[in-house]
């Protein structure tokens, strides 16, 4: 197959080299007009600088300039610097706000096509089109996963909100959650079950937690088995984790009831099929959700065993990622051979992969380390001794391990370090991106703190990364290319009150920094013109006679190349 696609890969190539030379000349053949055009205009004002009386409205222009006093030049350079401190603030904020210049992205789409850049963008948005249609199976999407660790909304976040008066999570993340739970916990045979029909899919929908409430409890006096809404109480109405573990156990008693109920009768048709398909979503989610309140309340062994039975009668259910939650809970109990061996499972290349993947990796092979080579606790993993001594193998698989997991998400590092304040992970995330950065630190960082070494091998190798790859838009290592959407998709996911984690960092624009230093310049000039008027007269003047003097030399040239008398010849003709 190799074989076979080899010529059309050559011919790829050779029509992209030729389009890269025909838009080479196109610009240098539009520079070169601009060029020319520029010559004869220049040309033409030198041939008529006679009828056009140049020299003497030059001196004119230089009797007036004479005239002016100091005061004039302290008011002149005294505007320019306001207004050019008023264009800096105005494009600090839109490029804080937006990412990008205001004036450059101005200039790109407006001044662009003036200049002839039409053709060659339309070139490169083909060559771009081209690329993209070619590598779309291999390049990945910015997908939006729902957090398997996340808190609940009536006993965390809401305390959360009562005691620091923020809301920890946005409206467009609730709003994921109200879709994944009318997915979940519907279908279109819900004609069948009246109560979950008419409420309890308005409850979903509703904005007002209050709402919610009142209409999960409608939906219970109409029908107490109804679990769904026993599961929007345990999840927004219950304050403590044990008032949730009692609801969620109600919920889990309805919902095994009518999932047995379904299970007989789904080989009836697809109606059929649908129930049962949505009363396995509701046993799943409430059993998964009562073992996380296990975990919450210190019965962590009570949790393992839960969340390995889910994943065993449910082994088709990876869209919760369980296996996250049975990670963590194995952390917890320090039982790190059982979470080696759910890495061995999960740690596949055919498979996703997720900062607790990655990290939880790279967090066994810093024990490693740490077992082996500092077996006292009071010596630590040091740049200086092991560039002198050389890395053994299990120092060597533990930076090579943590490399992998900083390419994964560069954000993690920060806040496992404490260099960068956690907030409450949000319901949804996006990886590679700083909301599971947040997400996985919170729960994590417990578990990194208690391997001795395994933070201080972090803190001395993770920016070693950043060498493999220079280029992390462009060309990954060992993953894809970093998705340069994460930024946008994560100011969504994230409160405003946290200050989102840019990766790359963006570099100020040129048009940034030409405008501070402009502001700055003039602020100067009208300082020392206002205290030394003389002096910086004198400056003045010699700065310009020195601009001025090549521009003297080259008419001087002119002149005794061509006659004087050369615009009285061509008025004969």
């Amino acid at each position: 197959s190799l074989l076979n696609h080899g010529p059309r890969r050559t011919d790829m190539a050779d029509m992209d080299i030729v389009d890269r030379v025909k838009s080479w000349l196109s610009w240098s053949w539009t520079w070169y007009l601009w060029a020319l055009w520029l010559f004869l205009v220049v040309l033409l004002v030198y041939l008529l600088r006679q009828p056009l009386r140049v020299y003497e409205n030059i001196n004119i222009v230089a009797m007036f300039l004479n005239t002016l006093t100091p005061k004039f030049y302290v008011a002149l350079t005294g505007t320019s610097s306001l207004i050019s401190g008023l264009i800096l603030i105005f494009e600090w904020w839109y490029f804080r706000k937006y990412g990008t210049s205001f004036i450059e992205q101005v200039s790109l789409n407006h001044l662009g096509p003036w200049l002839g850049g039409v053709e060659n963008n339309n070139n490169g948005n083909n060559n771009t089109n081209n690329s993209q249609n070619n590598n779309q199976q291999s390049v990945p999407e910015c997908k939006v996963w729902r957090n398997p660790l996340n808190l609940l909304r009536g006993a965390e976040y809401n305390r959360y909100t009562w005691v620091t008066g923020k809301e920890p999570l946005t409206y467009y993340d609730m709003n994921l959650s109200a879709q994944d739970h009318q997915t979940f916990f519907t279908c279109d045979s819900d004609h069948s079950r009246p109560t979950d029909e008419s409420v309890m899919q308005r409850a979903w929908r509703e904005r007002n937690p209050q709402a919610r409430i009142k209409a999960a409890h409608e939906a219970l006096e109409k029908d107490p088995e109804c679990a769904t809404a026993y599961i929007l109480l345990a999840e927004e109405e219950a304050t403590t984790i044990l008032e949730t573990e009692r609801l969620f156990k109600q919920a889990l008693k309805v919902g095994e009831a009518n999932y047995k109920k379904s299970q007989s009768t789904q080989h009836l048709g697809a109606q059929y099929e649908a129930i049962h398909r949505r009363d396995t979503n509701v046993c799943v989610y409430v059993r998964r959700r009562l073992a996380m309140c296990a975990r919450k309340l210190g019965r962590v062994k009570e949790a393992v065993k839960m969340m390995r039975d889910l994943m065993k009668e449910f082994p088709m259910m990876s869209v919760l990622n369980i296996h996250e939650n049975l990670i963590e809970a194995l952390l917890e109990l320090q039982a790190y051979a059982d979470v080696q061996a759910v890495l061995a499972k999960y740690d596949d290349i055919s498979l996703p992969k997720s900062a607790t993947i990655c990290y939880t990796a790279a967090l066994l092979k810093a024990r490693a380390v740490a077992d082996k080579s500092f077996p006292v606790a009071s010596c630590r993993f040091s740049p200086e001794i092991a560039s002198k001594r050389g890395l053994s193998t299990a120092e060597m698989n533990a930076v090579e391990a943590i490399h992998r997991a900083v390419e994964f998400n560069p954000h993690v590092p920060k806040y496992l370090l404490e260099t960068k304040s956690l907030i409450l992970p949000p319901e949804h995330l996006l990886k590679r991106g700083d909301s599971e950065a947040i997400a996985y630190a919170f729960f994590h960082l417990p578990h990194w703190k208690r391997v001795d070494g395994a933070l201080n091998l972090l803190h001395c190798t993770w920016e070693g990364t950043f060498r493999m790859i220079p280029y992390p838009l462009e060309k990954g290592h060992l993953f894809y290319p970093y998705p340069s959407c994460t930024e946008s998709a994560d100011r969504e996911l994230l409160p405003a009150f946290h200050e989102v984690s840019v990766y790359p960092k963006k570099e100020l624009p040129f048009f940034i920094l030409f405008t501070a230093g402009l502001c700055s310049v003039t602020a100067l000039l009208a300082l020392l013109t206002h205290q030394f008027p003389e002096p910086m007269g004198l400056v003045a003047k010699t700065f310009l006679n020195t601009i001025t003097s090549p521009f003297n030399f080259l008419v001087e040239k002119l002149e005794g190349v061509l006659p004087s008398n050369l615009w009285h010849q061509l008025t004969r003709l």
